[in-house]
């Protein structure tokens, strides 16, 4: 009686573990009711910007009804972003907020949605965190060169090139004069940026404008813009606007441009390169203009002119 007591109890045992393997194994091959989430790791509620909100989406293996909520770091439910609303099968689509059952916004930090099906008693926190960054980046200039550009298209000082760091990854952002005329593709701690002194594909008037930097994060959020530095246009100039001379007589005018120049002086005309240009005085006393062009852009002086 005691051997078949054992045996009976071995076998008892033996269909136990045979049925946990076999429920183990069913649980293994069955399909996920949940198929191809996608998530959005990183977005800031606070910022004015398309990445304000989170998207939550995935796909309904079959119709349920669905509840899903928001759950911080230590699995406490922080949202109840759906309370139990019956879906067909197919893709489901969500967006959070950043904001909690109270209406606040919750501290930055990481997130995971869980899903409720109540018709298939199923809880399934998905493995996609989202995290929320309210933090700006801080971004600081490290060089600008050169610091006059001539934006004429000869390929000769046609760019400003601006190198900058951030204190995390980040798209660099230059402004102009207060209007932001560069964003970088790439999200890089050190990098540069350059511009051509050009503002929707034309070219700035000449003169003194002020630039910053400002950077915009992953998540969004976007810098104060940083301390101004100015960077002159210049296509063509004359370093004097009046210029005094005898009749007849030479005298010479320093000229910056980025390739030769032609000038008109009265009846007269010629070329010259940059630098210091020498011109003869015409033999009438009176003022007269001189005119200096480089393309289309044009540099002027008045050129007066009395007796020896």
């Amino acid at each position: 009686m005691p051997r078949l007591l054992s045996t009976l109890l071995v076998v008892a045992l033996l269909g136990g573990t045979a049925a946990a393997f076999a429920v183990t194994q069913g649980l293994k091959i069955e399909k996920s009711p949940i198929l191809a989430p996608r998530i959005d790791k990183v977005f800031s509620p606070v910022c004015d910007c398309d990445s304000r909100v989170a998207t939550i989406q995935f796909r309904l293996r079959k119709p349920d009804r669905v509840r899903v909520e928001i759950v911080d770091a230590d699995g406490n439910v922080v949202r109840v972003l759906v309370p139990g609303v019956r879906r067909r099968s197919g893709r489901v689509t969500y967006t959070w907020n950043g904001r909690d059952d109270q209406g606040e916004f919750v501290s930055q930090g990481v997130y995971e949605p869980r899903v409720h099906l109540t018709d298939q008693h199923r809880t399934i926190d998905l493995p996609n965190e989202m995290r929320v960054d309210t933090t700006a980046p801080r971004i600081s200039l490290v060089s600008v060169a050169p610091r006059e550009v001539s934006p004429d298209g000869d390929g000769r000082g046609d760019r400003v090139v601006v190198a900058y760091k951030t204190n995390e990854p980040a798209h660099g952002v230059l402004l102009v004069d207060g209007t932001r005329v560069v964003y970088t593709r790439r999200q890089l701690q050190r990098s540069s940026l350059d511009w051509n002194g050009r503002f929707n594909g034309k070219p700035l008037a000449p003169g003194v404008h002020r630039l910053q930097l400002a950077a915009e994060d992953r998540a969004g959020n976007l810098s104060a813009p940083g301390t101004p530095f100015d960077v002159i246009v210049r296509y063509v100039s004359l370093a004097r606007e009046r210029i005094l001379a005898k009749t007849g007589t030479r005298f010479g005018v320093r000229v910056s441009a980025d390739a030769r120049v032609s000038w008109k002086l009265g009846a007269r005309s010629g070329g010259a390169a940059p630098g210091l240009m020498i011109l003869r005085a015409p033999g009438r006393p009176g003022r007269y203009t001189l005119t200096v062009r480089v393309g289309s852009h044009a540099a002027r002086a008045a050129v007066i002119v009395s007796k020896r």
